[in-house]
This record gives C-alpha cells, structure tokens and sequence, in this order.
C-alpha cells in the first residue's frame, strides 16, 4: 500500500470513528473505502480543502477536501472565532446568501446554526439571491460580515464560500489572513458548534430588494436617454442561476420596457441542464440568448453566472451577428457613456485592477479624471472606495 493511499484510509477512517459525523456521511465514508478504485477516496481525502483569502471552493461529497457540512462548519466556526474576537464584547450580526447550486441552501443553513451558536445574529435570505445583494445587505443591515454560498462560475460538481466584511466586499487583509489562522486552529469537529439558535437567525424581507433598486435607479447618469430608448428589445439569461430573481425586475425599473428572458434557462437549477458550463463569458453559455437576439432581432443579449456577479454581454452588429464584449470592451464602452452623460464629474475618480487594459487609464487621462490600479478583484477596489470614504465617486472595474 502506497504512504500517500494509507494516510488517505488513516484520515477517512477518523471520520468514521468521528462522533460528530452523521450515519449519512459515515456511510457515504465507508463506501469510498470499500470501493475497489481508490481515486475517489484519494481525491476527497488527500488533503484538507484550503480556506483561502475568498474563502472555500471544491467538489461536493464527502471527505476532508471537499465542500460539505463539515468542512462549512469549520470555515463558519473558524470565523466566527475571529469576529467575537474583534468585536470585544459589541453585537455581531452577519448576512447570508446562497445561489442556485446544489446543496447551496442546506450549506447556508448550516452556516446560520454554526454562526447562531456562537451568539451572533443572522440575517438570511429565504431564497436564492444574487451575491451584490449580499453585499448590499450587509451595509444596509449595518452587519459585521457575510457569506455567499456559491462558486461562482464553475462546473455543477463544485460548491463555495464567499467571506465578506463589514464594507461588503470580500475580506482583504489582514483579515483574510487571520481568518484563515482561526480556521487553521480548529483540529476538530467537535470543536465546532453545530446546534443553531432559531432566536438569533432573522429571514430578510423585500424590504432589502426594494432598497437596492432605489439605489441602482438613482445611480442612472441620465434617465432622459433610458427613456428616449426604452423600446430597444433585450434579452436576458440567468443561466439557471440566482438572477432570474432580480436582474428582469432591475431592469425594468430602470425603464426598459421590451426585456425578453430566456425561458429554457430560467428556472433555478444546480445541475444547469442546458449549458456545458455557467461561465457568461463563455460563447458556448451565450447560444441560447444569442439564438434568441437574431430572432428577436434584439440590440443586446447578457447572460449571468449563477450568482449573478459576472455578467456576458454580446451587442448585434450590421449584418445582424452578435459578438461578444470582454470586460475591458464593456467597462470601456460604459465609462465614455457615463462621463459623456454625467452631469457632475467633478471629484470623479476612476478605479482598476492591474490586469485591465490600460485604455482605461488613456482614457481617463484624455477625460482629465484620476484613475487608479489596485490589485486583481473587487475587495481590493472596495478597500480603495472606503479609503475615500464616500468622498467622491467612482467608476470601477477588473
């Protein structure tokens, strides 16, 4: 027997004789020991699936390096931890959010027993939303973190977990870093508390929902155009993901009347039956909303990953083909828009990742407005908003 295969059977048999493990899980455990193929077992088991500075993404199953309650159950304690251990003695209160995946709800509820458990109060979406609204909802409900249970774009196998801060993006550091140490601390699952506190998990209402589009239409740079052109037909697609629950109504509030959602993808589901992958940047993802454009004859399609915080844009040209916008194409495209049709830029300032085209700073230049370079992701662009602190706007992309 190979060391790697034996240490891998030593591991899984520690959860066998775990009493924190349920029978389910044990019984899952046993089969992939039992089983003649080994790969399985290696892969669920070889190592522990890392909490980084986002926080947890892996396959789901059971075993040491895959997402399932255990393993939330430890990030959840391991942060938790961390945040009675900077509030010094204040209240706690977090939000939670969880897309359209598979087990995306029972992971978020078990993060609300482990975060309850340990005094702190929880604010939880009772269905799937969109992870901009948790971080809306972070700042509206003045809470000290949050949690997305999501990955994002990835295959229908993987599940994940956000960690976000009072601010509403993602932890940078140092908390990130102390995080992952408090996590790193906990060598077992009796160590984590488990057993929630019904009287400290509070469902969000509409109310949140109802905010945040008063902000995104007070946000447009000029409602006069929106309304010159609010014919135009569009189409939409939610990939099977969280979308389908805000992005048709936030559109339509804004003024658009002629918003097309493609129907075959609308309904929520983890197994995302119509595409090979919930990647919006993916031309492969786009072929039913782009199908649906040419016969619509529509000016713009998007599509949204299944928790709609990346976005596919394909606009139809002349002889009635789409084509796909990248990100720096769209950012680009939208920020000669905005400065075009903002009233006001002064004390504007413009904000970008080190990886984003430098025709954003060109432009900027040529626009006469400060443009800045952060590190790759959008905490890191937050982490620059709050240093100026509401002071001046910002147009942002990565």
């Amino acid at each position: 027997m190979s060391t790697l295969l034996q240490q891998v059977k030593e591991k899984a048999n520690q959860w066998l004789s775990s009493v924190a493990i349920d029978s389910a899980t044990k019984k899952e455990v046993q089969r992939l020991l039992d089983a003649q193929d080994t790969k399985e077992l290696i892969d669920n088991f070889y190592k522990d699936l890392e909490f980084g500075t986002g926080g947890l993404r892996g396959v789901m199953g059971a075993g040491s390096n895959c997402m399932n309650k255990y393993t939330v159950g430890v990030a959840t304690q391991g942060l938790s931890n961390y945040l009675v251990s900077t509030a010094k003695g204040n209240p706690i209160s977090v939000a939670i959010a969880f897309d359209s995946r598979n087990n995306s709800q029972y992971f978020a509820e078990i993060t609300a027993n482990v975060f309850s458990a340990n005094g702190i109060k929880v604010y939880i979406f009772p269905e799937l939303r969109p992870t901009p609204l948790l971080s809306f909802a972070i700042r509206y409900l003045n809470c000290q973190s949050g949690v997305v249970i999501t990955a994002s774009h990835n295959p229908k196998e993987y599940n994940g977990y956000k960690a976000y801060w009072a601010g509403g993006a993602q932890v940078v550091p140092p908390h990130d870093t102390n995080i992952i140490k408090e996590v790193q601390s906990i060598t077992s699952f009796e160590q984590v508390k488990f057993d929630g506190n019904p009287s400290l998990i509070k469902q969000i209402g509409p109310e949140i929902e109802n905010a945040y589009y008063e902000e995104v239409s007070r946000l447009i740079p000029n409602k006069e155009i929106i309304a010159k052109h609010a014919s135009l037909p569009l189409v939409y697609s939610s990939l099977h993901g969280a979308g389908i629950t805000m992005v048709p109504e936030c559109v339509q509030r804004i003024g658009f009347t002629h918003l097309h959602v493609v129907e075959e993808q609308r309904t929520p589901d983890g197994n995302f039956p119509t595409i090979k992958s919930p990647n919006p940047e993916e031309q492969s993802a786009m072929e039913m909303a782009i199908s649906q454009g040419k016969a619509l004859q529509a000016n713009l399609v998007m599509a949204t990953d299944p928790d709609t915080d990346r976005v596919g844009i394909g606009v139809r040209k002349g002889d009635g083909s789409f084509v796909l916008l990248n990100g720096n194409q769209a950012f680009s495209l939208m920020m000669m828009f905005i400065m075009k049709n903002q009233r006001d830029t002064n004390n504007a300032y413009i904000a970008k990742t080190i990886v984003t085209s430098e025709l954003v700073d060109t432009m900027a230049a040529k626009l006469d407005i400060e443009c800045h370079n952060t590190l790759t992701g959008f905490k890191y662009i937050a982490e620059l908003m709050g240093k100026f602190d509401g002071k001046k706007k910002i147009y942002c992309c990565r």
